[in-house]
This record gives structure tokens, C-alpha cells and sequence, in this order.
């Protein structure tokens, strides 16, 4: 299915790490994320952060000081104070954790948000977490890529089949399914191998390293090249870059917006948090200071979109 719209679509990343994580508060940002017209919640994952304190050389890498939100729970929550505004992760890390179960979890979330849920993955970048998750690391990319399948099949089939390489599933089934028999799968990443899952499985991709031009327009063109290659349409692969406004204004995110629209993207994710990759954070961290960058952001780029 084409990631086709009549707009650009506007997301933001929930700022868990400087809003906190209690419920009044998450609710109070998607909503007034939703009032203001924007298009999709994003929430990034993590299940176990390291204790920096005994690895002195651990940098600025998340670490168990780092609030992260389940996001199926998150998301779960916000769908039922909410009406229209979508959720996508960005990105789950899909090979700690067990594919079935993934897929029941991304299922029950879709049927009971109303299929407003999009499923971002990635193959996560923290050994520890591996480890206290008994996953294996080391296979993480080559397993990710059987993970998409197994899901993709478990919804779209009430009883599935299937011997790969670490999936054995023998004639079962998830219930409830999608009831449009899918759910959207975007994947994040940059390497030259994750464009070529995109262009097999994916329905779209989630860059956060990097700015428009003609860097973009090359790895983007790339893209198409391989989903050409796979025997898809690249017009069916959605694109959907991160965006931040923590130097700048309006003028300089205005003139942001109009050279993703012309390098054909379908959607932009702002981060009011992200400092890292050429992006910079917003100077405050209270709620007052992220929902007013979010309002003043949207009014700056909505006729844009």
C-alpha cells in the first residue's frame, strides 16, 4: 500500500526525558498535540538503561537515568484520550524481543486505537540490553528482517506456517488481527543494508542523521533504485526525517520544510530534544517550554504542509 496523502504530514516526538512520564502530563502534550493539528505522536524505546556511574567511559548514550515509556503501554494510554492524532514508534528495537509477540502487541494496539498505529523498527545499538534480554546481538540486523516477515504473515492470515532461520511457527495464529491485515512497518537507520529491507518489507523509512540536500537526494535515490530493483513501486516507500528547531526560526524552518518537500519526503517528525547528528534541543525542558515550541513550530510551517 502506497504511504500516498494529500498533505505533508507533521509529527513530534513525546519529550519524555524533560516532561516526565506521569499520566496527567502525557496526556496534557498528545493533546494538545492533536489540538494543534499535528499528525503523529512518536515515542523511542528503550527497556534497560546501563548505570553510568560504573562505566565512567559510557558518554552521553542513554543510560538508566533515561525515562523510556513501553510504547505499546504509551500508546495504549494515549489512544484512549485521544481521537484522530496517530502513533508511531521511532524506532522499537525489534530483535530484543520475540516476533510473535510483537505482532500480537502491535495488532491489539491497532485494533484498539482504530489503525491509527504505524510499527517503526530498528536493530538497537546497546549489547546490554541484548544481554538482559537473552537476545543474541550479533544477529540482530539478519534477524530483524525474518521478524518483519513472520508479523507481516501473522497479520494477514489467521494461521501461519513458518520454518526460517530463528522463527518455527506451526499452523497458529494471532487473534485479534489488523482488521485491514497489516500494519504499517517503517524502519529507522542509515546503513546501506537497511535501505535494502526497506525496499523488500518496508512500507517506509525514518532517517534522523540527516539534513536536506544532496546527501539526502543520493541515500533517497538509492532507495528508489533498490525498491525498484525488489519489483515495488518506490512511490509506495514513505519518507519521514526528523526535524528540530533548537537553532534557527521561523524563516530557517520554513526553508527547511520547503527542500524535504522538494526531495519528495511524505512526512517530517519534529524533536524538541535530539542533539545529536546536526540536530539541536530547545534550550527549555519544562512543559510550558515544549508546548509552546510545538505551537510556535506549527504555526510557522503550516501552510507549508
Amino acid at each position: 500500500m502506497a504511504e500516498m496523502a494529500d498533505k505533508l504530514k507533521l509529527g513530534i516526538l513525546v519529550p519524555l526525558g524533560d516532561i516526565g512520564g506521569d499520566p496527567a502530563t502525557v496526556r496534557e502534550f498528545a493533546q494538545a498535540a492533536e489540538g494543534l493539528g499535528y499528525d503523529d505522536l512518536a515515542a523511542p524505546d528503550h527497556v534497560l538503561g546501563v548505570n553510568a556511574e560504573a562505566r565512567p567511559d559510557w558518554g552521553d548514550r542513554n543510560t538508566s537515568r533515561d525515562l523510556f515509556h513501553d510504547p505499546f503501554v504509551l500508546f495504549g494510554y494515549l489512544s484512549g484520550v485521544t481521537e484522530r492524532i496517530g502513533f508511531s514508534t521511532q524506532v522499537l528495537i525489534l530483535p530484543q524481543r520475540q516476533a510473535a509477540l510483537v505482532a500480537k502487541q502491535a495488532a491489539c494496539l491497532d485494533v484498539l486505537c482504530g489503525g491509527r498505529f504505524r510499527l517503526g523498527v530498528g536493530v538497537g545499538w546497546n549489547e546490554v540490553e541484548f544481554v538482559g534480554l537473552n537476545e543474541e546481538f550479533h544477529s540482530r540486523g539478519r534477524r530483524s528482517a525474518e521478524q518483519v516477515r513472520v508479523m507481516q504473515a501473522l497479520w494477514a492470515a489467521p494461521h501461519v506456517s513458518h520454518k526460517g532461520t530463528w522463527h518455527t511457527i506451526e499452523d497458529a495464529g494471532i487473534n485479534p488481527r489488523p482488521a485491514s491485515g497489516r500494519v504499517p512497518v517503517w524502519f529507522g537507520g542509515s546503513e546501506d543494508v537497511t535501505l535494502r529491507r526497506i525496499a523488500k518489507l518496508g512500507d517506509g523509512w525514518m532517517p534522523n542523521a540527516f539534513k536536506p540536500g544532496e546527501r539526502a537526494r543520493a541515500v533517497f535515490d538509492t532507495l528508489r533504485r533498490y525498491t525498484e530493483e525488489a519489483g515495488r513501486d518506490p512511490g509506495s516507500i514513505g519518507l519521514e526525517p526528523w526535524l528540530s528547531m533548537g537553532e534557527g526560526a521561523e524563516a530557517d524552518w520554513r526553508d527547511e520544510v520547503r527542500a524535504w518537500k522538494r526531495l519528495g519526503v511524505t512526512r517530517l517528525c519534529l524533536t524538541t530534544t535530539f542533539n545529536r547528528r546536526g540536530h539541536r534541543r530547545i534550550e527549555g525542558r519544562s512543559m510550558a517550554d515544549h508546548l509552546g515550541a510545538m505551537k510556535r513550530y506549527k504555526a510557522a510551517v503550516d501552510d507549508l504542509l
